[in-house]
């Protein structure tokens, strides 16, 4: 495959895939309940990684939220407010298979977190590779206020990002954090806040809740194109890179995680060494080279 164009895409109620030359956008599309993952959802974000997975034209993919609300706010407590055990066993398998599925993914994937990223939404983002949030994004696990625990892998990544003391005070209590605090502790990358250029709209008369509202929508919107717009900026950058080094990095990273010391720092030498058996290393290392004569 060349590229998304080219690809047969499926239509999709939930999942729009919107691509930008060699960057795949990957945005949720249930605002209405905040982006959350019903079974729907669930199996239409599943078949769009695939579709993704496949293509070689697609160097690097964005995974966000449509609306400035919400990136995803994770599980539909609708739906789980009445289910079995055994039902709540295969939801939270299949949440568990495409969350798998996205971190294994061969492409780097950037979140760009707007708005809430709770429970469910947490854990899709701690599946990317890079999380960037917006200032105005809210991000937890807030699942023992509802009765149960992380099940989409919240327990075992949370820990593995921010270490086993701060997972559990943030698992134990549920709390909520903002974009700053989640990067003061590594859970976000960066913060993408207002600055002193941004044209911003008048503040509204006191008392007068409707443009209020209304202008805290608009701040919304400007915070969530200059997050898109950061977002893009950072895959452009990945993406000017060997594909085949950035793909080789991430997978020594990942599973270096759970390897020993020793056991990891031999993968990277079969890691490294394999790709000198690519054209890439080859022609970018003789560029590299021809420009030190220049």
């Amino acid at each position: 495959m060349k590229g998304v164009v080219a690809s047969p895409m499926p239509t999709m109620k939930y999942i729009q895939l919107e691509p930008q030359a060699d960057i795949a956008i990957i945005k949720i599309n249930r605002p209405e309940a905040l982006n959350a993952l019903n079974t729907d959802v669930i199996l239409e974000l599943s078949r769009t990684i695939d579709i993704v997975g496949v293509d070689d034209g697609i160097k690097a993919v964005i995974i966000t939220g449509v609306g400035e609300r919400s990136f995803c706010a994770g599980a539909d407590i609708s739906y789980m407010v009445n289910i079995t055990p055994i039902m709540a066993e295969k939801y939270a398998s299949a949440a568990q298979d495409v969350l798998n599925k996205i971190e294994k993914l061969e492409k780097p994937v950037i979140a760009a977190i707007n708005g809430f990223a709770l429970g469910g939404g947490c854990e899709l983002a701690m599946v990317c590779d890079i999380r960037i949030a917006s200032s105005n994004a809210k991000l937890g696990q807030p699942e023992v206020t509802i009765g149960i625990p992380p099940g989409w892998g919240g327990t075992q990544r949370l820990l593995r990002i921010v270490g086993p003391s701060k997972a559990k005070e943030l698992i134990f209590t549920g709390k909520t954090l903002s974009g700053e605090e989640a990067e003061q502790i590594g859970l976000v990358n960066k913060v993408i806040s207002l600055g002193p250029d941004d044209v911003l709209p008048p503040d509204a008369p006191d008392g007068d809740s409707v443009k209020e509202k209304e202008r805290s929508n608009q701040v919304a919107r400007i915070l969530n194109k200059k997050l898109m717009e950061e977002c893009l900026a950072l895959a452009r950058q990945i993406t000017k890179n060997s594909f085949i080094a950035v793909k080789t990095s991430k997978i020594l990273i990942n599973k270096g995680m759970d390897a020993d010391i020793n056991t990891g720092l031999r993968l990277e030498i079969y890691g490294w060494a394999l790709c000198f058996a690519h054209e890439d290393r080859e022609k970018m290392m003789s560029a590299f080279l021809n420009k030190g004569k220049k």
